[in-house]
């Protein structure tokens, strides 16, 4: 039986018998990892509530024999209070945490990854633009090392111009080549500027009338790479009925399976 304390950011929380619940963190130092957290869900719990969804922690845990460890402290570095008091923070920033709960691997390190959605939480939690989940979603596929090529043609080489996008080829297409989906200079402009450091500039700019098609884009290139729809994604095409003083549940809380 080992002790560890570890930085970590709630991926997600489902339900555990009676009083308990699993958590999903990812850490600075061991990566994705399981743990129960005994008796949180009871009133009287000491540190149930810093273990809600995207809050950055340090954690404190002993692995036992089995696959989840057991969480035994848990201190609140940043809750991103903005986050949780504004519907499209909170789902937008569910689908960041959702699409690393899916690319992470169980207990690899990998620091990286774990800076990366810490400074795209606090950005978010600053500034509630689509722009900065669409970011996340570049860059994230970057690290996965799935970037999109959006220099040439991915079909023939071809420096340009480009009118389309195809996400199973993951990247852009010439005039001669076209099919997937049609894709505008200037949304192709704004890609090719987040993914070379000039996220700041694009927030400050706004994007302009690309900006709509850059989210989309970049969420189709995160769903074909983890080959699936993002829960998270769907609860934000609902996002504008939804009560100001209601957060939607974005994380599976209640769900009984433990992959995912």
């Amino acid at each position: 039986m080992s002790l560890y304390r570890d930085h970590a950011v709630v991926l997600r929380t489902w339900k555990l018998g009676e009083a308990d619940r699993i958590v999903s963190l990812h850490g600075h130092q061991h990566g994705k990892v399981r743990a129960v957290a005994k008796g949180v869900r009871r009133t009287r719990s000491k540190f149930g509530a810093r273990l809600e969804p995207f809050s950055h922690v340090v954690v404190q845990m002993y692995r036992g024999r089995g696959d989840l460890d057991t969480i035994t402290q848990v201190e609140t570095v940043d809750r991103f209070a903005a986050l949780r008091d504004d519907p499209d923070r909170f789902v937008m920033a569910a689908a960041m945490v959702e699409a690393v709960d899916q690319v992470a691997q169980d207990r690899e390190p990998d620091p990286d990854l774990h800076v990366m959605v810490v400074r795209a939480l606090r950005t978010l939690d600053q500034q509630g633009s689509p722009l900065v989940l669409a970011a996340f979603f570049l860059k994230l596929l970057a690290h996965e090392g799935v970037s999109p090529r959006l220099d040439t043609c991915v079909s023939c080489d071809s420096p340009g111009p480009f009118e389309a996008f195809d996400p199973l080829e993951g990247g852009v297409l010439c005039h001669d080549c076209r099919r997937g989906r049609a894709i505008s200079a200037e949304a192709l402009a704004v890609v090719q500027q987040i993914l070379c450091g000039g996220l700041a500039t694009v927030l400050a700019d706004g994007a302009g009338d690309a900006a709509d098609e850059v989210q989309q884009l970049a969420t189709l290139l995160m769903e074909t790479h983890l080959e699936r729809r993002l829960r998270s994604v769907a609860v934000m095409d609902r996002v504008p009925s939804v009560p100001r003083n209601q957060k939607p549940s974005p994380v599976g809380e209640g769900e009984s399976r433990t992959s995912g």
